[in-house]
């Protein structure tokens, strides 16, 4: 097994340097001169060939690359050109609203998932499965910049159930503990025994995590269901009903841990492209997250904080498909010795 993890692991580093080196050379050889971005259009030729020189922009292409590579190595992405503070910083600052938003659509997405698709394969051609079928193709077919506006309309605005947008009622300002709101509201709860922040950042993660969510639920759904249907005409289900085994058990004994290989790639690979849906997501919420500071980067040409977004948001990408194989491996121990 721990062969198996370091092999993995490795693989991660040609990866990433690809995706390093198809940043780089994206950023540099797009229209458009960082230097006059930063200093405005009143800067005359000496300050621009200054600023030029600070950042290495004067230097060849592949000696740039090579700057470029250490600073990233140590994690050094610069300053943001908006904002003028240290690129990391703003990561750190809204890269865990985004993971716990992440986090909770694909709990969400992953259970009623799972649970929608395994009904679905063992009440085959009734109306449970069609309705649930037809659920799912709605759910893919949804974009989430109009669902999110529809769930605002109806829950916000509409009942006034949820808020609008934002992670937090203002009035209840806290100091972040780990800047992940739930965790910090049940701390909050657990030692000061008020539950006034718990339930602010529930109230304001819902209607979010339900819009990022829904697409993830469908394909999950119709996955475990494809694949919950051909594990059940196996015939080592058949022999263990023909035994005489309970109906439940042979369903989730020996059907569905066979029927998650699919499964576990498919919530892998949605748990990354959440990101991606996130700056939609986030925009539309005013949720605080990489998604909408990539967003804004985009807008104003912010071509360090541009970067270092891409890479982070790509890293993590990549690390998911990791866990993906590493679990791979402890469902399938078979996957090992290939």
């Amino acid at each position: 097994m721990a062969r198996y993890i370091l092999q993995r692991l490795l693989l991660l580093i040609p990866t990433l340097l690809g995706v390093l080196t198809i940043v780089f050379f994206m950023t540099a050889l797009s229209p458009g001169d960082p230097a006059r971005v930063m200093l405005g259009e009143r800067a005359n030729a000496q300050q621009l060939e200054q600023l030029r020189e600070d950042l290495g922009l004067n230097k060849p292409l592949g000696e740039q690359y090579l700057i470029y590579l250490k600073r990233t190595l140590r994690l050094d992405f610069g300053r943001s050109i908006r904002t003028g503070r240290s690129v990391m910083e703003e990561i750190r600052e809204h890269f865990p609203a985004t993971i716990e938003l992440a986090l909770v659509s694909m709990f969400l997405a992953t259970f009623f998932g799972i649970v929608i698709g395994v009904l679905s394969a063992v009440k085959q051609n009734t109306w449970l499965d069609y309705s649930a079928m037809i659920g799912a193709l709605t759910g893919v077919s949804m974009p989430v910049f109009w669902l999110g506006l529809v769930l605002i309309m109806i829950f916000s605005v509409g009942l006034g159930w949820f808020p609008t947008g934002g992670r937090m009622e203002v009035r209840l300002f806290f100091e972040p503990i780990t800047r992940f709101y739930l965790l910090d509201s049940l701390i909050i709860l657990i030692r000061d025994g008020d539950p006034a922040y718990l339930k602010s950042s529930l109230q304001h993660i819902i209607l979010p995590a339900v819009a990022l969510g829904t697409i993830p639920i469908a394909i999950i759904a119709r996955t475990t269901r494809s694949s919950m249907l051909e594990t059940l005409r196996q015939d080592y289900v058949k022999t263990a009903r023909a035994a005489g085994i309970h109906e439940r058990r042979v369903i989730f004994r020996y059907a569905l841990k066979n029927a998650l290989l699919p499964v576990v790639t498919v919530i892998g690979l949605q748990f990354g492209l959440l990101l991606a849906g996130a700056i939609l997501t986030e925009t539309i919420f005013a949720w605080p997250g990489i998604g909408r500071w990539i967003y804004s980067a985009i807008t104003a040409r912010d071509y360090p904080a541009v970067q270092a977004g891409v890479i982070i948001v790509s890293a993590f990408f990549v690390g998911i498909n990791v866990v993906v194989d590493i679990l791979y491996s402890v469902i399938n121990p078979k996957i090992r010795l290939r």
